[in-house]
C-alpha cells in the first residue's frame, strides 16, 4: 500500500468518526427539542459556539459574554444545559469507542496478508523470525503471567443503567455500518437510536445513594458477564492458532497466563461495610455466576450435538460415563429421551450436575465437586466428537468450555483480602494481652515484635480461644480468616490466595497475618516439621519512605525460616504489592516513578540472595496522577528483570467501563497486552543494559531529588496550600456523589495524610489542574538542564534511548496537554482569601511553564504531543465543550457554598454541582 492510500484511508477513517458523532449529536438535538422546546437547543448551541470561538482566538468581550451568559442562565434551563453537555460526552465515548472497533475491523480487512503491529500474530511470527526454538517458546509461555484485579475503588462517575443505555447505543450505531441495510432498515435504526437517547436524557444520571458493596460486586461481575467470560478464551484462541501456524511440531494448549482477579468485597482498608459475611456472600455471587455461565454454554450445544449412532461410532469412553451418571442420578426429568443421541444425553447429565453444584443437600455423584471433574467429563466428550471428526463443535463448544473452565473455575475469579496494618496491630495487643504473653504489643520495638511473633508460630498451641471474648475489631479481624479457611474448602484453593496488608512499614506487619492464618489453619506445621500455607502475606509498600524500607523487610523476613515456610515450597515465589497512588500524593509524579523503578531493582535483588522469586502487583489507577496508562505500555514499562513471577496490575473505575464495557475493545486490549507480556519475556531472557544507563540512572537521581523537595515545598510545607486545595476544588462535594461504597478518607480527619489518593486526583481532574500528573517535573528536568546545551543533549538522548525516561516524559505531555490553567484559574474565585489564591496559582502557573518549556526542548516537538497527533486532536477538539461544564461548576459551587455557609442548603443546585462533575468526568474520560 503506498503512502498516498494511507492517508486516504486514514481520512476516511476520521470522516466516519466525525460522521458518527454529528449523527448523535442531531439526534441528542432533537431530544433537547423534544425536552426543552427550541430555546433550550438555541441557548445550548449559543454556549457551544462561544465557547469555540474563545478556544480558537481569546477576545475578552466574548469571555464576558460566555460568563454572563452562563451566570443569568434560569436555574431550570440551566440544568437541562449541564445535563446536555454531559449527555453529548456519553455520546462522543461510544462513538470513539465504536471507531476504535472498526480500525482494527478495516486493518484485518485491507491489510491482507500482513500482520497487525501489536498484535499477538506479530509477536509469535517474531519469535519464529527471530529463531526462537520451540522448546524456548515453551519456556517463555510458562513463564509469563497477568492477573488483572478489579476494585470497587470509586472512580466509575456513571451508573450501572447508564452503562446498559450506552452499551446498546454502541451495539445500535456499528449495525449502521453495515452496507446492506435497506432504507427502511436504516430509518428503524435511527428511530430505535432515537429512542435510546430519549431514554438516556430521561434516565437520572446521579445514584440516590451510595453502592453498598455487594452493589459494587455485582458491577464488577456485570464484566465477566457481559464481555470477559467470551473474550478470555479467544486470547488463547488466537495465540494457540498462531503458534500452530509458526510453530506446527505439536498441538498446543497454552497455560492459562491471563487471568482476572478481584478485591471487591476483600478490601476492607478504610472500608468498614466490608465485613467476613460480605466477603462469604460475595464468593457465592462469584459462583453463582461461573455456574450459571457453564450451564448457558451446555443449553446452547445441546442444539449442535445431534450426532447420532445410527450414523457415527462414540468412544467407549462416552458410553461409560453416561452410564455411570445414569446410575448415580437415577431418574432427571430433563435427561435425553433418544438414545441414538448420546452426546445430548451426556450434556442434559452435565446440566443437572451443574446445577446440583454447591448443592450441600445432594450427593457427591450428583454434582461436580470440583472443576476437574467437570473438565474430565468435557474431555471426554471432546475427544469422541474428534474420532468422528466433529471438530468444528469440539473447537466452538467444547474445547472453548474447557478454557473457561481452566480459567474461571467454580470461583470466577481469586478474590484478594486486604486490610490496613494498624488494624492487625491492634487485634494482636489484644489477643497477646489477655493471653498474658505481654501487656502492650503495639509498644515493643520492630525487633522485640518480629521475635515474638517468630516463637508464636514455631509454637504449636494457639493464642486464642473460643471462649474468650474480644472487642468487635478483634472479632472481626479473626473471623476474616476463618472466613478465608472456610472459603477455600467450599468454593475451591483458589478462591482466595492474598491478603494484601496496606502501609506496610516492618516485617511484623507480615508477621502478624501469618500468626492469624496459623489461627485459622491457614499455616500449618505437621507431624514432620514440613509447613503448609493456603494464603500469602502481600506487603504494600506505598508512601516514599516505605519504598526505601521495602528491600531491608523483605530480607528481614525472608531471613526467618518460619516466615520463609509460608512460601510455596515448590514456586518459592513471593507477591509483593506497589502504590502508584500514594508515592505520588506523597513525593510527586518524577519522584514516585523514579522510586517505584528503583524499589522494583532493589527489591527484586533482595529476594535473589534468597533464591525467591517476586510477583509484583502494580496498585495503579486510571488517571496519570496515579500511574494510569494503556495496559500494554504498563507492562513494557517494567524493568525486564522483575518481570521473572509474573506481574499483577488493578483495574478500577472507568478503565473497566473504557476497556471492558465492549467485546472488541476488551480482546485488542487484553491481545496487545498478551504482545507486550511475550515481548517482555522474551527481552527478559537476555537483558540489554545500556552502557549509559549507570550514568543516566545517576542524572535521574538528582532530577528526582530536587523534583521531590519543590513538590513537598508547595504540597507539605506551604502553611496555605491545604485551604487553596480545599476551597478551590470541588473536594468536599465529590464525597457527596455515591460513587463508591468507601469513604474518601480512612479517617474521620481533614489531615492531609489521612485523605485518600483518589478523591486528591479527581478534584484536581475536575479543576483542569490535573496537578498531581505533572506539578514539579519542570523544576527537577530544568535543575539538570540549566541552559546548557551538553547537559540538554543528554536529556535528549535519554528520551531517544531509555524507555523509562521517555514513558515518564510521554506521560507528563498527556498531563500537561489535559491540563487547562486559563480555566483552572476561575476556582481561584473559590477561594476566600483572593491573596492566597493568586499566590498559589501563579506558583503552579509557573511550574506549568517552565515544564511544558523543558519538555518541548527535550522532545524537539513544537507543540506539546506533536508526537500522538490523534490524542493531541481529541483532546482540542473535547475542551471547548467541556470548557462551559467548568464555568458552570464555579458559579454552583460558589451558591452552594454561600448557602452552606449560612446553614442552609438546596438539594437542587448540589444536584446541578454533581452533574457537572459526572460531565467533566465524561469529558476529560478521567477521573481518579
Amino acid at each position: 500500500m503506498v503512502e498516498s492510500d494511507i492517508v486516504l484511508q486514514k481520512q476516511s477513517a476520521n470522516n466516519l468518526l466525525r460522521r458518527d458523532v454529528r449523527f448523535l449529536g442531531h439526534i441528542l438535538g432533537e431530544v433537547l427539542v423534544q425536552q426543552g422546546g427550541n430555546d433550550l437547543l438555541d441557548v445550548v448551541e449559543r454556549i457551544r459556539e462561544m465557547s469555540k470561538s474563545l478556544r480558537a482566538h481569546y477576545v475578552i468581550e466574548i469571555y464576558d459574554e460566555f460568563k454572563n451568559t452562563i451566570s443569568s442562565l434560569d436555574p431550570e434551563i440551566r440544568h437541562q444545559v449541564i445535563r446536555a453537555f454531559a449527555i453529548y460526552f456519553q455520546l462522543v465515548n461510544i462513538a470513539e469507542q465504536n471507531h476504535r472497533i472498526r480500525r482494527k475491523r478495516d486493518y484485518e480487512r485491507s491489510s491482507g496478508e500482513s500482520v497487525q503491529p501489536g498484535s499477538i500474530e506479530s509477536i509469535v511470527q517474531e519469535l519464529k523470525n527471530t529463531h526462537i526454538p520451540y522448546a524456548e517458546v515453551q519456556e517463555i509461555l510458562k513463564a509469563i503471567s497477568l492477573e488483572l484485579v478489579m476494585t470497587a475503588h470509586p472512580t466509575e462517575a456513571m451508573r450501572r443503567a447508564v452503562l446498559d443505555i450506552n452499551l446498546r447505543i454502541s451495539d445500535d450505531m456499528m449495525k449502521l455500518d453495515n452496507p446492506n441495510l435497506t432504507y427502511r432498515e436504516r430509518e428503524q435504526l435511527r428511530e430505535k437510536l432515537l429512542g435510546e437517547v430519549f431514554n438516556l436524557w430521561q434516565t437520572d444520571e446521579l445514584r440516590d445513594r451510595k453502592p453498598t458493596v455487594i452493589d459494587e460486586v455485582r458491577n464488577g461481575l456485570y464484566y465477566f458477564d457481559e464481555t470477559l467470560f467470551d473474550v478470555l478464551p479467544e486470547v488463547y484462541h488466537e495465540l494457540e492458532r498462531c503458534l500452530n501456524k509458526y510453530y506446527p511440531e505439536d498441538k498446543w494448549h497454552v497455560p492459562s497466563f491471563l487471568k482476572f482477579g478481584s478485591w471487591i468485597g476483600g478490601d476492607r482498608d478504610g472500608n468498614p461495610s466490608v465485613r467476613a459475611n460480605v466477603t462469604w456472600e460475595t464468593l457465592g455471587l462469584h459462583r453463582q455466576l461461573a455456574l450459571q455461565k457453564y450451564e448457558e454454554v451446555l443449553k446452547d450445544s445441546l442444539e449442535h450435538m445431534s450426532f447420532s449412532m445410527n450414523i457415527v461410532d462414540v468412544s467407549d469412553a462416552l458410553i461409560a460415563s453416561i452410564q455411570n451418571d445414569r446410575d448415580a442420578m437415577g431418574n432427571v426429568q430433563d435427561v435425553w429421551r433418544n438414545e441414538k443421541e448420546p452426546y445430548r444425553i451426556k450434556t442434559t447429565y452435565m446440566i443437572e450436575k451443574i446445577h446440583n453444584t454447591g448443592n450441600p443437600a445432594v450427593a457427591d455423584t450428583q454434582k461436580y465437586n470440583n472443576p476437574e471433574e467437570f473438565i474430565q467429563d468435557l474431555q471426554i466428550m471432546e475427544a469422541s466428537l474428534r474420532m468422528h471428526f466433529a471438530d468444528y463443535v469440539a473447537d466452538k463448544y467444547i474445547k472453548k468450555l474447557i478454557r473457561q473452565v481452566e480459567l474461571f473455575g467454580f470461583h470466577l475469579a481469586a478474590l484478594d483480602i486486604r486490610q490496613h496494618s494498624k488494624e492487625h496491630e491492634n487485634a494482636m495487643t489484644e489477643i497477646l494481652a489477655k493471653m498474658g504473653i505481654t501487656p502492650d504489643y503495639s509498644k515493643l520495638s520492630e525487633e522485640e515484635k518480629i521475635t515474638l511473633l517468630t516463637n508464636v508460630l514455631n509454637d504449636p498451641r494457639p493464642i486464642t480461644s473460643t471462649y474468650l471474648d474480644y472487642s468487635e475489631g478483634t472479632q472481626e479481624c479473626l473471623d476474616v480468616y476463618r472466613t478465608v479457611g472456610k472459603a477455600q474448602k467450599e468454593f475451591g484453593r483458589n478462591c482466595i490466595n492474598s491478603y494484601l496488608i496496606s502501609m506496610t512499614q516492618g516485617a511484623s506487619d507480615l508477621l502478624e497475618v501469618v500468626v492469624f492464618a496459623k489461627e485459622a489453619g491457614l499455616y500449618r506445621r505437621e507431624s514432620d516439621g514440613t509447613v503448609t500455607s493456603t494464603v500469602q502475606s502481600v506487603p504494600l509498600f506505598e508512601t516514599i519512605d516505605d519504598l526505601h524500607a521495602a528491600p531491608g523487610i523483605m530480607s528481614t523476613l525472608l531471613a526467618i525460616p518460619a516466615y520463609r515456610a509460608s512460601l510455596d515450597p515448590e514456586t518459592q515465589l513471593h507477591e509483593i504489592m506497589l502504590g502508584y497512588s500514594d508515592s505520588n500524593k506523597d513525593g510527586g509524579v518524577i519522584t514516585a516513578n523514579w522510586e517505584l523503578r528503583m524499589a522494583l531493582q532493589d527489591i527484586t535483588e533482595a529476594a535473589k540472595l534468597f533464591g525467591v522469586k517476586l510477583k509484583f502487583f502494580h496498585g495503579r489507577g486510571g488517571a496519570l496522577g496515579r500511574g494510569g496508562m494503556p495496559l500494554n505500555r504498563s507492562i513494557l514499562a517494567q524493568p525486564v528483570e522483575t518481570l521473572g513471577g509474573g506481574i499483577k496490575i488493578t483495574e478500577q473505575g472507568e478503565v473497566l467501563s473504557s476497556r471492558y464495557s465492549l467485546q472488541g475493545i476488551a480482546y485488542r486490549s487484553l491481545e496487545q497486552a498478551t504482545f507486550a507480556l511475550i515481548t517482555a519475556s522474551k527481552l527478559s531472557r537476555s537483558p540489554q543494559r545500556h552502557p549509559l544507563e549507570d550514568k543516566w540512572e545517576a542524572i535521574m537521581r538528582g532530577i528526582s531529588e530536587q523534583a521531590q523537595t519543590k513538590y513537598q515545598d508547595l504540597i507539605f510545607r506551604d502553611e496555605d496550600f491545604l485551604t487553596f486545595f480545599k476551597e478551590s476544588t470541588p473536594l468536599p462535594e465529590i464525597g457527596e456523589l455515591n460513587i463508591g461504597s468507601r469513604p474518601s478518607k480512612r479517617k474521620n480527619s481533614d489531615k492531609f495524610e489521612d485523605l485518600r489518593a483518589i478523591p486528591w486526583v479527581f478534584s484536581w481532574t475536575q479543576t483542569r489542574y490535573l496537578l498531581p500528573a505533572w506539578y514539579a517535573a519542570g523544576t527537577g528536568l530544568q535543575s539538570f538542564a540549566k541552559g546548557n546545551e551538553a547537559n540538554l543533549a543528554v536529556l535528549k538522548e535519554m528520551y531517544e534511548d531509555w524507555s523509562f525516561f521517555r514513558t515518564m516524559i510521554d506521560n507528563l505531555q498527556m498531563a500537561l496537554a489535559k491540563a487547562d490553567l486559563q480555566i483552572a484559574k476561575e476556582y481561584g474565585s473559590l477561594v476566600k482569601e483572593s491573596a492566597i489564591a493568586d499566590r498559589i496559582f501563579n506558583l503552579i502557573k509557573d511550574e506549568y511553564e517552565l515544564t511544558s518549556s523543558i519538555i518541548l526542548q527535550i522532545t524537539g516537538q513544537q507543540e506539546i504531543l506533536d508526537n500522538v497527533p490523534v490524542i493531541q486532536e481529541s483532546i482540542k477538539l473535547r475542551n471547548p465543550y467541556v470548557d462551559p461544564l467548568s464555568y458552570m461548576q464555579v458559579e454552583l459551587l460558589t451558591e452552594l457554598r454561600e448557602l452552606r455557609e449560612n446553614n442552609e442548603d438546596d438539594a437542587i443546585l448540589l444536584r446541578e454541582v454533581l452533574l457537572t462533575i459526572n460531565g467533566i468526568a465524561a469529558g476529560l474520560r478521567n477521573t481518579g
